[in-house]
C-alpha cells in the first residue's frame, strides 16, 4: 500500500538488515528502521515498533534469520526462538511463524542455513500478503451486497488497526475496504480511536488517508450510539488469535463492539488469515491475555507546536491503572469469519470445512 504515493510493505530484507516502518513514530513521523540482530527484532515486537498479529509473525521469522546470521549455533537459534515467542504472548502468529522456521531450519545442513532462513521468512511474508489480498476479495462481496441494497455510501466500523500496517500488505479488516474503494464503491470508515495506544487514530486513519478513503475518528465508546442511529452498516475487525470454535481474541474493546452490534442487528465480521487460527486451545479462558505497562494508559503521546513528539501524564500521579491488551468475543456474536479461503461461520464445523 502507499505512503506519500510510494508503495511499501511493512517489512523487508535489504543489505543484510531487516527494514521496518517504525510504527511508534506514526502518524507524525515516517521512519524506516533497521533491525540488525535478533535482539533488535525482539525489542521491535515488545515496544510495538511492529505490531499486528501477521506482522509480528513476519518479524519473528526474519528475527530468526538474523539469529542465524549472527551465530548459526543450534543452541543460540533455539534460545532466540524461545525469546521471540515470549516477546508478546497473545498473538498466535508469532509462535506459528517461529515453529515453522525452526522446523525448516532443523531439516538442512548448516552451510545452507542462512539462505534457507531468509527464503522461508520471505515466503512467510509473501504468503501473508497473498492471504490478505484474498481476504479482501472475499470480504468485498459483503460490501457489494450492502451497497447494492443501499445504493449509497457503505459505513463500516472497525476497531484498533487491522490495516496493512498490521500485516505485510493489504491488512485484514481493511483489505475488503481497499478492494471496495478500488472498485469504485463509496465507503466511509468509522475509526475507533482505540485507547490506550490509539492504533485506530494513529494508524488506521493514517493509512486510510493515504489511500484517500473517507474516514472519521471516534472515541471508543461512540460506536454504540452510531449503531442505534443506523449509521453503521457493518463492523469488520481483525484478530490476534481465533480458536477453532470461532471465539475471537482481539484488541481490548472488541467484545463491547460485538455486543453493541448484536443488540442493533449490525453484521459483525472478523477478518483473519489461517495463521491466526489456534487449533490447540479449546477454551478461551486458556488464551494468554497480555497485560502491558500501565504507563500506556497514564500517558499519551502527541506532537507539540515545535513538531516534536512529547509524552504527557494525564492521570493523577497516585492513581493505579490496569492495562489488559486483549479481550475475547464469543463466537455467537460473530456474523462470520473472512479468511483467505472464503467466508465461514464462526464455528469448528465452518473452519474445519475450509481448512481440512
Amino acid at each position: 500500500m502507499r505512503i506519500e504515493g510510494k508503495e511499501y510493505r511493512t517489512i523487508w530484507f535489504e543489505n543484510n538488515v531487516v527494514k521496518i516502518i517504525d510504527q511508534t513514530k506514526l502518524p507524525h513521523q515516517f521512519l524506516i528502521k533497521e533491525l540488525k540482530t535478533v535482539n533488535d527484532a525482539i525489542n521491535a515486537i515488545k515496544i510495538m515498533e511492529v505490531r499486528g498479529a501477521p506482522l509480528i509473525g513476519g518479524t519473528a521469522a526474519y528475527g530468526l534469520a538474523l539469529a542465524v546470521q549472527e551465530n548459526n549455533d543450534p543452541e543460540f537459534i533455539k534460545k532466540s526462538a524461545k525469546e521471540l515467542i515470549q516477546s508478546r504472548p497473545t498473538a498466535i502468529n508469532l509462535k506459528w511463524a517461529v515453529d515453522r522456521m525452526i522446523k525448516k531450519l532443523t531439516e538442512i545442513n548448516s552451510d545452507q542455513l542462512l539462505n534457507i532462513a531468509l527464503n522461508e521468512a520471505k515466503e512467510i511474508c509473501d504468503e501473508d500478503e497473498k492471504f490478505c489480498e484474498n481476504i479482501g476479495i472475499n470480504g468485498l462481496k459483503i460490501i457489494e451486497e450492502i451497497y447494492n441494497k443501499k445504493k449509497d455510501t457503505v459505513n463500516i466500523l472497525t476497531h484498533c488497526n487491522a490495516g496493512w500496517l498490521a500485516t505485510i500488505n493489504w491488512g485484514t479488516a481493511t483489505s475488503p475496504i481497499y478492494h471496495a474503494h478500488k472498485k469504485g464503491i463509496p465507503v466511509h470508515v468509522w475509526v475507533d480511536e482505540t485507547r490506550p495506544r490509539n492504533q485506530g487514530a494513529n494508524l488506521t486513519s493514517y493509512e486510510l488517508n493515504e489511500e484517500e478513503i473517507p474516514n472519521t475518528i471516534i472515541a471508543d465508546n461512540t460506536g454504540g450510539i452510531l449503531m442505534q442511529r443506523g449509521e453503521v452498516d457493518m463492523c469488520i475487525v481483525g484478530t490476534d488469535r481465533t480458536l477453532s470454535n470461532g471465539d475471537v481474541c482481539n484488541k481490548i474493546g472488541t467484545y463491547l463492539k460485538a455486543l453493541a452490534a448484536h443488540d442493533n442487528n449490525v453484521p459483525f465480521y472478523v477478518a483473519l488469515p489461517s495463521s491466526t487460527i489456534d487449533w490447540d486451545i479449546k477454551d478461551a479462558k486458556d488464551i494468554p491475555i497480555e497485560e502491558r505497562n500501565s504507563e500506556e494508559l497514564s500517558h499519551v503521546e502527541g506532537i507539540d507546536e515545535n513538531n516534536e513528539i512529547k509524552k504527557v501524564l494525564i492521570y493523577p500521579s497516585k492513581s493505579k491503572a490496569m492495562n489488559l491488551a486483549f479481550d475475547v468475543t464469543p463466537a455467537k456474536y460473530v456474523t462470520g469469519l473472512i479468511t483467505e479461503r472464503g467466508i465461514t461461520k464462526a464455528s469448528f464445523d465452518g473452519l474445519s470445512k475450509l481448512f481440512k
